[in-house]
């Protein structure tokens, strides 16, 4: 737990959890909301999306109005957010800018997944390197937009180097190492809110820590 009041929680998800399920992951975060209610008589709601492998802040609205609220937020780019990734290899440039659209495919073989389309839905995510170790890069990723994948393929496509484990854009070797890192969403008359969650132990075990970031990833 990173956050909690009257209308939100902010959850550390676990990378491995999905929070909706589907075919192939009959286990998800809706499996647990009941035991989110902490007085409360309905159960919490997520208010967006994080995949599956992807770890880190993930929000909850703990009642319908609040949950409208917060999507009108994410839809008005009223919520800040940071991702930190470890790549498989170091960019040339220290930072940038990737504006790609995106667009979803699927074949029989490969099952579905996200690709750059001129013609399907705008995406712009800007990076810095946040630290180097072992030929190896951590990015602080700041995305404007919310499409599905669009850091995993923007880092493929747009750096030119995948993140590391990602099983659908990069050699899907270990864990993908990819994590939400902090989260800010600002309200009218109330404070914000903002969580910011500590490294997993798949970024401490590849040798990123938070020593080596600090001060490197503020926000």
């Amino acid at each position: 737990m990173l956050f909690i009041d009257g209308e939100a929680i902010v959850l550390d998800k676990p990378a491995g959890l999905a929070v909706h399920p589907g075919s192939r992951t009959p286990e998800s975060l809706e499996d647990y909301l009941r035991h989110l209610r902490f007085g409360f008589q309905r159960e919490p709601l997520p208010v967006h999306r994080l995949d599956r492998d992807t770890s880190g802040c993930l929000l909850l609205a703990r009642n319908p109005k609040a949950h409208k609220k917060f999507q009108r937020a994410f839809e008005e780019k009223q919520v800040g957010k940071t991702y930190l990734a470890v790549l498989d290899g170091v960019p040339a440039l220290e930072s940038g800018t990737v504006e790609i659209a995106l667009g979803k495919t699927s074949t029989a073989e490969e099952g579905w997944r996200m690709v750059p389309d001129p013609r399907g839905k705008p995406a712009v995510t800007h990076w810095r390197i946040a630290a180097v170790r072992d030929g190896r890069a951590v990015i602080l990723f700041t995305p404007e937009t919310g499409r599905t994948h669009q850091i995993r393929v923007h880092a493929a496509s747009g750096i030119g180097l995948p993140i590391a484990g990602d099983p659908v854009y990069g050699a899907g070797k270990g864990p993908m190492l990819l994590h939400a890192r902090s989260l800010r969403v600002e309200r009218a008359g109330k404070p914000p809110i903002e969580a910011t969650a500590p490294l997993p132990p798949t970024f401490v075990n590849a040798g990123f820590d938070e020593a080596l970031l600090e001060p490197a990833d503020a926000v």
